[in-house]
């Protein structure tokens, strides 16, 4: 009877073993991190037409970390406002997505890690405009940038103080250059490196105009808050990068 009875409770042990393994207990096999960003702020990251892939310095520089410290890793597009909110829902791992880590209450919300760029806000004008830099725009003026950004507080700082008619704030930068080339705005505040992935085939019909303004940006990933693990691994993962001369690679093959 005893002999009977412990081939029974085996026969149930192994039972609710392949029970948890089918339904995901005791971890899962596929670690995939999701990367989260907003894919219209080249050469940062962008869309390939063709393909359909995110494309751009961030995503290369995040395989090139993730190789490093042995992640896996797949990239999520969403508008540039919900990047934070999808890590503090648990729809993301990591966000990578050009974003400033100075700039307004972000760092209470997520962890960044060690700044990978750092840029300046520049004034985008049309070729033929007479403004010369951000101190000659005039108050029946119309400034866009991209909503969730240093240059989107900016425009709606510049509003409230009665410096422009209305700063005007859209989901992605190529409305507000489409905004700016249909006369609809007379400038877009971008980043600098933005911009000058804009001008590089847009020289023709825009240019930028004064010198750079605003407080100064530095660019970070970032994770959820308390994620230590994780953070350590693409600082180091980004140390390693710098040292080996894979990130100048980028820097030169991107912002060249």
């Amino acid at each position: 009877m005893k002999k009977k009875a412990l081939v029974v409770l085996l026969a149930m042990a192994m039972v609710f073993t392949f029970v948890l393994s089918a339904c995901g207990g005791g971890g899962s096999e596929d670690d995939t991190l999701t990367v989260v960003t907003e894919a219209t702020f080249p050469p940062f990251e962008s869309t390939d037409e063709e393909s359909g892939e995110i494309v751009g310095f961030d995503p290369e520089m995040m395989a090139a970390i993730a190789e490093d410290q042995g992640l896996k890793l797949e990239w999520v597009n969403m508008e540039f406002d919900s990047l934070i909110p999808a890590l503090q829902s648990d729809q993301g791992d990591i966000i990578c997505a050009g974003m400033n880590k100075l700039a307004g209450d972000r760092a209470q919300k997520v962890d960044f890690g060690d700044t990978y760029f750092e840029s300046d806000l520049m004034l985008l004008v049309p070729i033929d405009s007479d403004l010369t830099g951000i101190d000659s725009v005039k108050s029946d003026m119309k400034l866009a940038s991209q909503i969730g950004t240093t240059g989107g507080d900016k425009v709606q700082e510049m509003q409230e103080a009665g410096q422009i008619a209305e700063g005007i704030v859209l989901n992605q930068w190529t409305d507000c250059y489409l905004q700016m080339q249909n006369g609809e705005v007379q400038g877009v505040i971008v980043d600098k490196p933005v911009g000058e992935a804009y001008l590089n085939s847009h020289s023709d019909t825009a240019k930028f105009v004064g010198e750079s303004f605003g407080d100064h940006e530095e660019f970070a990933f970032a994770v959820q808050k308390g994620n230590t693990e994780l953070l350590e691994k693409l600082n180091t993962g980004l140390a390693n990068i710098k040292e080996n001369g894979k990130y100048q690679e980028l820097v030169d093959k991107w912002f060249s």
